[in-house]
């Protein structure tokens, strides 16, 4: 009994952390096959609109679907080619992805963007990803050659300076074993940590790389990544937007931000498109 509780202590911020930025449960998971059309359509031709493919990377333990069942016929509804990967799998654990090492999961970004290059032609794509996929989006753009092949990186909360899960990380050091746990059984999240060694190598020398336009969409309700404006970045080329200060009575928080909020959304074209942004308020659509 004594071990079996010191076992469900030591699982006790890890559960924390992923409840936390879960997005959709399994049973509404749509059916792998079940997308619009352009979007994971390999046949589509980016226009000279939107000249480039839009990939969208999903937070942890979301997955290519359920993640983007708002954004991405959002995005398809306005003509771009958008497409989505699965990736930081774990053996035997199916639908709930992001858990592997972010290292890893930015080379799995890297074939991806790849592939969807050589498929529609271009040179380069732009990235939407939502909480760890906006932070793994920058391991990929510095670390696996990704700055070349991306013209535009959105993250939606993404942990770009890692969180504290509201002090919750904190505890671990009074359960002895735990980060050995967490590190072992599920990388992904004991890579958010803030103060990772992965995000330490990731943000020295700067947050940002030259050729990339980046725009970081927070909200002050996220109760994941905190405090939320760890999401911001410093550098050239860089927009931080908080969703409040669009819209004050906006109370999503760090999963809807991804999945449903249609402010989000609007700041999200604007920034792939900026030539053509508008004014974002409470009744974009």
């Amino acid at each position: 009994m004594k071990l079996r509780w010191s076992r469900t202590l030591t699982l006790l911020p890890a559960l924390a952390l992923a409840l936390g930025v879960t997005t959709t449960p399994a049973a509404a998971a749509a059916p792998r096959n079940a997308v619009s059309s352009g979007w994971n359509n390999y046949s589509c031709k980016p226009s000279a609109a939107h000249p480039r493919p839009v990939i969208l990377v999903h937070g942890t333990l979301g997955n290519s679907i359920d993640n983007w069942l708002g954004l991405a016929p959002y995005l398809v509804a306005r003509g771009y080619c958008v497409f989505s990967l699965d990736y930081g799998q774990l053996p035997g654990v199916p639908f709930f992805h992001g858990l592997g090492a972010v290292d890893a999961s930015a080379g799995q970004l890297a074939a991806y963007v790849d592939r969807v290059l050589a498929a529609t032609g271009t040179r380069k794509a732009d990235l939407v990803g939502h909480s760890q996929g906006g932070m793994m989006s920058r391991v990929y753009l510095k670390f696996h050659g990704g700055a070349d092949k991306v013209n535009t990186l959105v993250g939606l909360a993404p942990d770009n300076h890692g969180t504290d899960l509201n002090g919750l990380t904190r505890l671990l050091d009074h359960f002895p074993g735990a980060k050995r746990y967490l590190d072992e059984l599920t990388p992904g999240l004991s890579d958010q940590i803030a103060g990772s060694g992965l995000l330490n190598r990731l943000n020295e020398g700067g947050d940002t790389l030259p050729g990339v336009h980046y725009t970081v969409i927070a909200t002050k309700y996220d109760e994941v990544v905190t405090p939320y404006r760890s999401a911001f970045l410093d550098g050239p080329d860089v927009r931080n937007v908080v969703l409040q200060d669009l819209c004050a009575i906006d109370l999503s928080e760090h999963v809807a931000i991804g999945l449903i909020d249609r402010v989000a959304f609007r700041e999200t074209a604007n920034a792939l498109d900026p030539a053509h942004a508008t004014t974002t308020t409470c009744v974009s659509g």
